[in-house]
């Protein structure tokens, strides 16, 4: 495997598992907030995103190269309401469709034809995250500050499936 795409393969594994501390602080502040459901929402992505973590490694330790963990940055994330909740998952998946492009423009570059069905798996699974993300802050703002279209939101995200 290209060198360089090996890094980004590595530095994705790291990011997934930012995104799960991200996505579980995110939690956090809607359990301040009172909103279970969305908390639960948010612990469910969090969950998801280790197991990207783990398909990449996977990946790479299949095709024998370490993985290594290093820093993984968060900095600080505070919601004061449902919607700066999402807005801040729907910005960090953004970025992390941006991640995935980049690791597919690199392993089209160096011609690494084995990580194309993992690449595309995660070009297609970014685009469901967006949109999923995007669903439910076009839903809070239908809602606003009207407590009861709140709590219905929360009680329908709380039965993620």
């Amino acid at each position: 495997m290209n060198e360089s795409l090996q890094t980004l393969l590595n530095d994705q594994v790291i990011n997934e598992h930012g995104a799960a501390l991200i996505y579980t602080q995110l939690a956090y502040e809607l359990d301040n907030l009172s909103f279970p459901g969305m908390r639960d929402w948010m612990l469910a992505q969090a969950a998801e995103e280790r197991e990207h973590a783990a398909k990449i490694s996977d990946h790479l330790l299949a095709r024998g190269y370490r993985v290594e963990l290093t820093d993984i940055p968060v900095g600080s994330i505070k919601a004061a309401t449902p919607l700066d909740a999402f807005e801040a998952a729907y910005a960090h998946e953004q970025k992390v469709s941006e991640q995935i492009r980049e690791i597919a423009r690199t392993a089209e570059k160096v011609g690494d034809l084995d990580s194309r069905s993992l690449i595309n798996w995660f070009l297609d699974e970014q685009i469901e995250e967006e949109a999923s993300v995007s669903e439910i802050i076009d839903h809070i703002k239908m809602v606003g500050s009207d407590g009861a279209g709140l709590l219905r939101l929360d009680d329908k995200l709380a039965s993620r499936d």
